[in-house]
């Protein structure tokens, strides 16, 4: 029986057969409106004096819970309030299964000066190409649709145009996908193949994660006190969307959430 991940990568790969005869990746090198400026750091981000840490994340809808946002909701509104205090943002491109766009991350990016990261499920090196061209600064690569071997090819090429990359995993055995390529490692406290979540997932993991990349903490973040738990177990990043999407102002909770950590 196929789970909602198995569902997700499926489709993904459909959707990217048909895009890639349209544009190759020398169209993202030679017309990519962002493929000549610099790229924005997140591991720089999160490692700077005084960061929040916080990656704040716009997504319309999940798998598990269905819509928060409909879509006819614009990112601007929502980013801005991100770009005060954030140390990154993370923008939701899937459509069927997250309700997002390639247009979500263009606005995001323009409209904002801290680094931005593609959400999506990449398993092509094409997707790679199409971030960075859109305006990506960061990507995510989930272990869990991966094989080590994709891991280490994608994150080099990735590193090559100027990309980082984010190893995402569930599980200890997942961490065996890491790589010197990768920038930062996440550990997702949201199970995707069950979506239960439970925090207890990144606590007993980080001692595990390799010294000398950003840890990054995902999903089941709910108040400030976590983050100071996590941060003291040796976090340095912390990816929350939920919390403030399912809010009536999204922007606001965010603003709001960032002085009760302070």
């Amino acid at each position: 029986m196929s789970t909602v991940l198995d569902q997700i990568v499926e489709n993904k790969k459909k959707e990217i057969e048909k895009f890639k005869a349209l544009s190759p990746v020398s169209r993202f090198e030679e017309k990519g409106f962002f493929w000549q400026i610099a790229t924005r750091s997140l591991a720089g981000s999160l490692l700077a004096p005084g960061s929040t840490g916080i990656i704040a994340e716009f997504k319309r809808k999940s798998p598990s819970k269905g819509w928060f946002k409909t879509k006819e909701l614009e990112v601007e509104p929502v980013v801005k309030f991100y770009n005060q205090s954030a140390a990154g943002i993370s923008v939701l491109t899937d459509d069927l299964f997250f309700g997002g766009d390639l247009d979500d991350l263009i606005q995001t990016k323009v409209i904002t000066d801290v680094p931005v990261l593609r959400k999506d499920f990449i398993v092509d090196r094409w997707q790679i190409a199409e971030s960075k061209a859109f305006g990506a600064d960061v990507i995510l690569l989930i272990a869990a649709c991966l094989t080590k071997a994709q891991v280490k090819d994608f994150a080099g090429y990735a590193q090559s145009i100027g990309l980082e990359s984010i190893l995402e995993v569930h599980n200890e055995a997942e961490l065996d996908h890491y790589c010197d390529e990768v920038s930062m490692v996440g550990v997702n406290n949201r199970n995707l193949k069950t979506f239960d979540v439970n925090i207890e997932t990144s606590l007993s993991l980080i001692s595990k994660i390799p010294a000398g990349k950003p840890a990054i903490a995902e999903s089941g973040i709910n108040d400030p006190d976590s983050i100071v738990s996590l941060r003291q177990a040796g976090f340095k990043g912390f990816l929350i969307g939920e919390r403030f999407m399912k809010e009536d102002k999204p922007g606001e909770a965010f603003d709001q959430f960032v002085k009760n950590l302070l």
